[in-house]
This record gives C-alpha cells, sequence and structure tokens, in this order.
C-alpha cells in the first residue's frame, strides 16, 4: 500500500498519553514543520502554530480547557506532555485552514511514531481575557482564532481498532 494513504489509514486519536515521555524538540520540530505545508486559502499562510512543552502553561491551558467543559480539575488532554495550538488570524477561512494544518500535524506525528489526539475548545480559550492575555504574553496580538490543540506525547496502552466505515461513505456520480 502507498504509505501516504497507509499512514491515513492507520492513525488514531490517543486518549491515554504518558505524561513523562515528551516526545524530543527534534521531533516536534519536524511535526510542527510538517503543519507549515498544510494547504491554506489563497496560499496566505495566516495560521500560526504554538508548540508548548512548558508544564506551567500547558497546566494553565489545560485547566482553562476543563473550565470550559464544566468539569474542574479533569484533563481534558489525557496527559499529554506536549502540544501544539493552531491558531488563525481571523478570516473567512479561518477554521478550514486551520482545521488542514491540525489534519498535517497529526498524519506528521503518526509518521513519527507520536500519538496524537484533536481536543476543542481553543476557540473559546482564545476569546477569554485570559486566552488574550496568553497571546499577548506569546508576542501574538493579531486577531486569532483558536481552531484546535493538538495532544501530543506517547501511549500508554495500545490504541483502539478502527471502526468500519459506514457504507455510503462515498457517492459516485459518473
Amino acid at each position: 500500500m502507498n504509505p501516504v494513504i497507509e499512514n491515513i489509514m492507520t492513525r488514531r486519536s490517543c486518549r491515554c498519553f504518558d505524561p513523562d515521555r515528551v516526545p524530543s524538540d527534534e521531533v516536534l520540530k519536524q511535526i510542527a514543520e510538517a503543519g507549515t505545508w498544510a494547504p491554506t486559502g489563497k496560499g496566505l499562510q495566516y495560521p500560526v502554530i504554538v508548540v508548548v512543552t512548558d508544564k506551567t502553561l500547558l497546566n494553565r491551558i489545560k485547566r482553562m480547557n476543563a473550565d470550559i467543559l464544566g468539569k474542574e480539575g479533569l484533563d481534558p488532554f489525557y496527559g499529554a506532555p506536549a502540544m501544539m495550538i493552531v491558531l488563525v488570524k481571523d478570516w473567512r477561512n479561518a477554521t478550514y485552514d486551520g482545521s488542514t494544518v491540525m489534519t498535517t500535524l497529526m498524519l506528521a506525528a503518526h509518521s513519527l511514531g507520536v500519538n496524537s489526539c484533536w481536543i476543542h475548545r481553543a476557540k473559546q480559550e482564545f476569546e477569554s481575557e485570559e486566552g488574550k492575555e496568553i497571546l499577548k504574553e506569546l508576542g501574538l496580538e493579531d486577531d486569532y482564532i483558536g481552531v484546535g490543540h493538538c495532544a501530543l506525547g506517547y501511549a500508554t496502552k495500545a490504541l483502539p481498532e478502527p471502526k468500519e466505515r459506514k457504507a455510503d461513505y462515498i457517492h459516485w456520480v459518473k
């Protein structure tokens, strides 16, 4: 099978990260670099990828995310020791551009043996005053929309088998 297609078909979302096994900076750099090659509307490259391994910031974002869920004390990142936050300058294709970056990050991670999971609520986080303050602290002061968090790390157990693909997923028109 074509290795790219095999990578797509074998990637699974991880919900059981080992909090002590952080991917190396070199591996994280490769994943982030791959994300910069995702297609963007008009080739404008408005997305920004924030790589986070700093435990203080990780815990702050995890807390904010749990608060949005209304589940204080929960770790919505399943113990992931690293994340990449995808933000996009506010424009009509922001969600689409950010989504292609998120998908590319997850596929790149899988190709390097790193597990991932797309975690939502970045939009709400970075619309909040605390989220805007974080962006300011990071030097990102444009109007950014949070698209997603790519939780990264290594699984503590085998990931689930894929679900059967639904019969009417593909429709041909000739």
